[in-house]
């Protein structure tokens, strides 16, 4: 191995190490994907997640700077395809080997900064943030699942956003207590603490189940060696929304959901059965 070909691997693996800290669930399901594409989607969770942190977390730092150094660092990046930042570095190689547009990019730094100055979404405000933090995310993933056909791309386009949509809404849900009381953040159009009720929790359930449909379609046409990993991301995500759909809305507002580890190593077990035996 070349130094560049050793420099490049160790920055895949600071992506890999970030994402294994951060997500123990998208840990699993990019571990059961092709190993050809496990690097370039570490490259882009380690990417995304470093921008979240900048957002939710650094609450001693100016964020606004920080958020626009990381924006300037990423575009420099991309041109340059070199980066001393390990994690900047892996995703340029994703973005730079995958034509991932700069659209995405630049849609998904909206939405990071928009959790910087709005607290409560309306519809409109609400739709963009989702196509940003989340929509956008699933099609650069794609990108790479797709491996440079167009057509395939465009064809698996509208489920991959749609599925990004039902993940993020599901953290929505299950992060609602720590959104609203830690970061005074509700992203639901016209979410109001006093107000939120059974009725209430129905709606977005309902809406949450038609993305989910609509995910699992795109998922069925995916290439097979992306197809079990992110069926296993499904599953767990619908796990999840199970969970949440069984609690009451007051115990939404009181308690964070998850699912325990045990069971997430179950739920592979199922989903590789379901997939080899083709009954995806």
């Amino acid at each position: 191995m070349d130094q560049i070909a050793l420099y490049n691997q160790n920055s895949f693996n600071c992506s890999k190490i970030t994402t294994q800290i951060y997500s123990t669930s998208f840990s699993l399901g990019i571990l059961s994907l092709n190993k050809k594409f496990r690097d370039p989607i570490y490259g882009i969770y380690g990417f995304v997640r470093f921008a979240d942190e900048i957002v939710d977390t650094f609450h001693e730092h100016k964020k606004e700077e920080l958020i626009e150094r990381f924006e300037q660092d990423t575009y420099t990046a991309i041109k340059e395809k070199i980066s001393l930042n390990p994690i900047l570095h892996s995703f340029q190689l994703v973005v730079n080997e995958y034509n991932i547009e700069h659209d995405l990019i630049a849609q998904f730094l909206k939405s990071m900064k928009m959790d910087l100055q709005q607290k409560d979404y309306e519809q409109q405000s609400f739709e963009t943030y989702i196509l940003g933090s989340a929509e956008v995310v699933g099609l650069m993933c794609l990108r790479v699942f797709t491996e440079g056909s167009q057509d395939y791309y465009k064809q698996l386009k509208p489920q991959a956003m749609r599925l990004g949509s039902a993940f993020q809404k599901i953290n929505f849900l299950r992060d609602l207590k720590a959104d609203y009381f830690s970061l005074g953040r509700a992203y639901f159009p016209g979410f109001e603490l006093d107000k939120f009720n059974e009725q209430k929790k129905k709606q977005i359930e309902l809406d949450i189940e038609k993305d989910f449909e609509a995910g699992l379609e795109g998922i069925k046409k995916l290439p097979y060696g992306a197809r079990f990993g992110v069926y296993v991301a499904y599953v767990y995500y619908y796990a999840l929304f199970a969970k949440i759909k069984s609690l009451s809305a007051s115990n939404i507002l009181t308690e964070r959901i998850r699912i325990p580890d045990l069971r997430k190593y179950l739920l592979i077990v199922r989903c590789y059965f379901k997939h080899a035996l083709n009954l995806i």
